[in-house]
């Protein structure tokens, strides 16, 4: 078992930044489990990360809730009940509550706080950790636990100070019901939020008035409530379940999927986009025909399966159309899951604006100008869209070796080594980082997998006496060079989506996902832990610990 630091209460042992599914297994990882020091510091009042702030009428998970939730703790599996088969904002966040409940995790936890400052110091090898509320906290360790889609994107259009009326955010959604009855709204952004919460604005709003840039391949959720003869089957064997969803892409334990779209007959691949299509959630996009992201002629025929099936759903033939995506293939971009959503646009009360070739120019104090049209509402929510993946990074100042931002280390995109540390910044560990298989794969698992990575490195650091782990450079360019091998092999390239970080003005386009999969993923790791770390830089600290507090 790791340790605590001896004699020193100026320093802790780890630093971890945020309470959603990362930084509370973080917590009780190092914390209870290994007996380390731990300060954790979070924005918001409570636990709960995405599911703390995204709180928009819709907001519902796309893994199946028996999937999406921690396998760390077997009494923890077997006690919790899931009300649905795909678990909304409100019952995830119950559950992480039930979580720092259970596990006492809150009293290490600082809230309302957020980390302004990251600085390596060279000669005493910590960090030292500054937040907005002026404290000072030095350690061994930091965690950057604060998610993948934590940071909302700055609108690309101003005047948002202007608008007279409500203005909403979905990434930062108020903690009370919000009731649009009776109100002219705006909704600007058609992805997988606006998607999840146009249905219900839909159904209360006098007037609703969506302004797309990109249309989606929204496909059915096919929500429902649990099935509880099927969940105890599951609660019966869950290790060989969990097994078998870390064994696979997406991380969760499909087994139908075909090698190829093209080797089989119209008639067939029909047959199985329809079941596919019927079963709802990921499974038409990872559970129908391998070879769908990788070749364009077979994914021309999954995206032609969905424009089809959008304009059958959509009775007003020039609203279908709006909403038919083209100009990319299917599952370059997150694939959006759906309610209903298609729907809603058979309202009278609800248009669409397209402003891919006329954008938004201003939010003026009445609504939404495009070109020479205002169109007046009295409520705008935006639906823009996060910086994703580096954007929580970039946030917190973070410096390394020789005061090096990171943030100018990734000026042309990230560099990692694993998606999980960095050359030049020694014991810094990302969790679900950059060039790893991240939004790609099960997250609650994927945070398990690169929490119990740091901690095995940090033990392996100090059963062998020394202080400081740290990528080599090599090592970083060589998994950069796989990452970027893999994603040239796709079809993700091809599209501009925050996949490639092209979603923000100037920021510098590169797969941000390690496509190899999990399964690929996970023997790569292993086998640099076996061999004792391959590829870091494992040493003393210049100054012993015992001189700093001297």
């Amino acid at each position: 078992m790791t340790t605590s630091i001896p004699n020193h209460p100026d320093v802790v042992d780890v630093v971890a930044v945020g309470a959603g599914f990362a930084g509370l297994y973080a917590t009780h990882k190092f914390r209870d489990q290994m007996n380390m020091s731990i300060r954790v510091f979070e924005a918001g009042s409570d636990v709960g990360g995405t599911w703390f702030w995204n709180r928009y009428p819709g907001a519902r998970c796309d893994i199946e809730s028996v999937h999406y939730s921690y396998s760390f703790d077997d009494e923890l599996q077997q006690e919790w009940q899931w009300t649905e088969k795909f678990a909304g904002q409100p019952e995830i966040l119950e559950y992480l509550q039930h979580v720092a409940d259970r596990f006492d995790l809150r009293r290490s936890i600082t809230f309302n706080t957020r980390i302004i400052g990251v600085h390596w110091d060279d000669v005493d090898s910590l960090w030292t950790v500054t937040t907005d509320s002026g404290e000072t906290i030095r350690s061994r360790f930091f965690i950057a636990s604060a998610g993948n889609l934590s940071v909302p994107k700055t609108p690309e259009f101003g005047g948002i100070e202007n608008f007279s009326g409500e203005v909403l955010l979905t990434g930062n959604w108020p903690h009370e019901p919000v009731d649009f009855t009776g109100r002219k709204v705006a909704v600007i952004g058609t992805g997988a939020s606006a998607i999840q919460a146009i249905p219900f604005i839909a159904e209360q709003a006098a007037e609703l008035t969506v302004f797309q840039r990109t249309p989606n391949y929204a496909t059915p959720l096919a929500n429902g409530p649990i099935d509880h003869d099927e969940v105890d089957r599951i609660k019966a064997e869950y290790d060989a379940v969990r097994e078998a969803a870390r064994n696979h892409f997406l991380g969760v334990p499909f087994t139908d999927v075909q090698p190829s779209a093209l080797a089989v007959s119209a008639e067939e691949r029909r047959r199985v986009f329809d079941e596919r299509w019927n079963a709802g959630g990921f499974r038409l996009f990872i559970d129908s025909f391998q070879d769908i992201l990788f070749d364009k002629e077979a994914n021309d025929t999954i995206a032609e399966y969905i424009r089809d099936r959008i304009r059958q759903r959509v009775t007003d033939p020039a609203k279908a159309e709006a909403l038919v995506p083209t100009g990319y293939a299917f599952g370059t971009k997150r694939p959006p899951l759906e309610t209903n959503y298609y729907e809603a646009y058979n309202r009278d009360s609800v248009k669409i604006v397209d402003v891919r070739n006329t954008p938004i120019e201003e939010i003026t104090s009445t609504g939404v100008r495009v070109g020479d049209t205002v169109h007046e509402v009295d409520t705008i929510v935006l639906a823009t869209g996060f910086d994703a993946m580096t954007g929580p990074l970039m946030a917190m100042d973070i410096r390394g070796r020789d005061g090096l931002r990171l943030s100018d280390k990734w000026a042309h995109g990230p560099r990692t080594y694993l998606g999980a540390t960095v050359h030049g910044f020694p014991n810094l560990f990302l969790i679900t980082g950059p060039q790893s298989p991240s939004v790609l794969y099960n997250m609650p698992l994927a945070i398990e997998d690169h929490v119990e990575f740091a901690a095995d490195a940090i033990t392996f650091v100090r059963d062998h006496g020394r202080d400081v782990i740290e990528a080599t450079e090599r090592a970083e360019s060589e998994w950069g060079q796989i990452t970027n091998e893999i994603a040239d092999q796709t079809l993700l390239p091809q599209t501009n989506s925050w996949y490639m970080g092209s979603n923000i003005p100037g920021k510098p386009r590169a797969c941000m996902v390690y496509l190899g999969g999990a399964p690929a993923y996970r023997d790569t790791v292993a086998e640099v832990v076996s061999a004792g770390y391959t590829g870091f830089d494992i040493r003393r600290a210049e100054v012993p610990l015992t001189a700093i507090a001297s």
